[in-house]
């Protein structure tokens, strides 16, 4: 009998893994597709087959040009983005044990965004894309730093750094205004626009700048994703099993601030990817950090590179934000979430 139960346990297990790979790599399949159809969409349409001749330098001299270097970097600035903003989402969620968590939380979007527009306002706009990453990691380090320096009272609380976040936040928040009404005036259209949250413009150089920042934090948090899983047990938990937690935790959210600040410092206030992703993972292959890490890179990818292509071919000639459009799908998404947690309590 014992045996019996443990052969079906051990199916159980083997089919759960099974479905789990399958949602994967259809995921990782659409996301190709997708990606395809997006570099091949806009106002001279371009067969997928031809897209894929461009890729590889095999394609017509006007195909390549269009696809190389004016859709194709949009699109791969577009992936990482999404990425990034999810990937941090889901470790501050696993972090901080709140659903309702997201790099806005720790001020690290706010933070970043006044620093992209103080540097945008103080260099009158002439400013090296290169700098802007860096002004918005600086900016998402400073806010953050001064939460978890402000939650700190014999370790580093989860509830208060939450609490506390919400207050760098609107701070950093006034502090954008201030710099984009500071400014000269032909600056505002352009501060407000990449407030918004758009990848519009993106050149190769863009993903160059960003490519290294979301390459090796991410790799450093999926193989690091199972102390990730102790600490969403909670501190007691962790501290017994022998990790050092204010390090550990110290690490996670180094990894969440710079993702979250990079992918502001290039696209700017792309909002909610980093709250919806890690929630669709976790409903699609379960609570293990892991593959939910990688399942949230996927489809936040896959927010941002849907919201941009709408943005671009939708509302022809304009060209609309996809922070706008992030922002419609998230915002009930969030308070959905939010009615869900007053219910429970």
């Amino acid at each position: 009998m014992v045996s019996i139960k443990w052969k079906r346990a051990n199916s159980s297990d083997h089919n759960g893994r099974t479905l789990v790979s399958l949602k994967m790599v259809s995921l990782i399949a659409l996301l190709v597709v997708t990606t395809l159809l997006s570099v091949g969409l806009g106002s001279l349409y371009i067969p997928i087959t031809d897209v894929m001749k461009a890729i590889i330098g095999v394609g017509e001299d006007k195909y390549e040009l269009i696809v190389m270097q004016l859709r194709l970097p949009r699109v791969v600035a577009a992936l990482l983005v999404g990425a990034a903003m999810a990937i941090s989402g889901t470790i501050l969620q696993a972090l901080i044990r709140n659903p309702l968590a997201s790099p806005d939380l720790m001020g690290t979007t706010s933070g970043a965004t006044a620093a992209v527009v103080a540097a945008i306002t103080i260099m009158n706009g002439e400013i090296s894309v290169g700098w802007l990453p860096l002004a918005a990691l600086l900016g998402g380090c400073l806010a953050s730093t001064l939460t978890y320096v402000l939650a700190w009272k014999n370790g580093s609380s989860p509830l208060r750094m939450a609490m506390i976040g919400v207050v760098i936040s609107s701070a950093m928040g006034a502090l954008t205004i201030y710099f984009t009404l500071a400014g000269p005036l032909h600056m505002v259209s352009q501060a407000l626009g990449w407030m918004a949250g758009t990848v519009y413009g993106t050149s190769w150089n863009h993903v160059l700048y960003l490519t290294p920042w979301v390459v090796i934090c991410a790799t450093i948090a999926f193989f690091q994703s199972r102390n990730l899983n102790v600490l969403e047990l909670g501190d007691s938990i962790a501290t017994g099993v022998g990790m050092k937690v204010e390090r550990k935790r110290f690490l996670f959210i180094a990894l969440s601030v710079v993702l979250a600040s990079s992918a502001v410092g290039i696209a700017g206030g792309i909002s909610f990817v980093g709250l919806m992703a890690p929630h669709m993972a976790r409903k699609l292959v379960g609570n293990n950090n892991r593959v939910v890490l990688f399942v949230s890179a996927i489809l936040g990818a896959l927010f941002v590179l849907l919201a941009d292509l709408v943005g671009r071919t939708v509302f022809v000639p304009m060209d609309v934000p996809a922070g706008i459009f992030t922002a419609l799908l998230g915002a009930p998404f969030f308070i959905y979430l939010l009615f869900k947690q007053v219910n429970r309590v």
